[in-house]
């Protein structure tokens, strides 16, 4: 039997060979850090004070809501806790932080455990995700739709 270590990279001691739960769990936590710095940047700077944030170009050139239009003023009304607002300003991004919590909590446990998430969307599933988008676009800028309008 080989001694500990033997096949490893001189630069790596024998224990680093396996990979310890707060070395799996890292970059799941990062990413939480990031989301959570990120909605805790839009909680202070309010999108709906005019100056802090770019215009949409699509919007503003146009004249026509794109799928994120109201994004940041779903962000911050949910960071404050006013789901109502929230899903006003953005429905779809709402439904997108319920979609990340849940893919986000899974990935957390799987690393936990040791599985790594392997997520394979397939053709079918961006043609889907593409016309959830174009139907969301096209319905919010309807007369009919305007209540998902920001």
């Amino acid at each position: 039997m080989p001694p500990a270590g033997a096949g490893l990279p001189p630069y790596l001691p024998a224990a680093a060979g396996g990979s310890s739960r707060l070395r799996r769990i890292a970059t799941p936590a990062g990413v939480l850090a990031a989301v959570v710095g990120a909605f805790g940047y839009v909680a202070t700077v309010d999108p709906n004070q005019p100056g802090h944030y770019p215009v949409c170009p699509m919007l503003r050139f146009a004249g026509v809501y794109c799928p994120g239009c109201g994004g940041l003023r779903s962000a911050h009304a949910f960071a404050h806790g006013d789901l109502a607002a929230a899903f006003g300003a953005n429905a779809l991004a709402v439904v997108g932080y319920g979609i990340f919590a849940v893919l986000w909590t899974v990935w957390l446990v799987r690393e936990v455990r040791g599985k790594p998430l392997r997520i394979a969307l397939r053709p079918v599933h961006w043609w889907g995700i593409g016309a959830v988008l174009l139907i969301f676009t096209v319905v919010r800028n309807l007369p009919f739709g305007s209540a998902l309008a920001p």
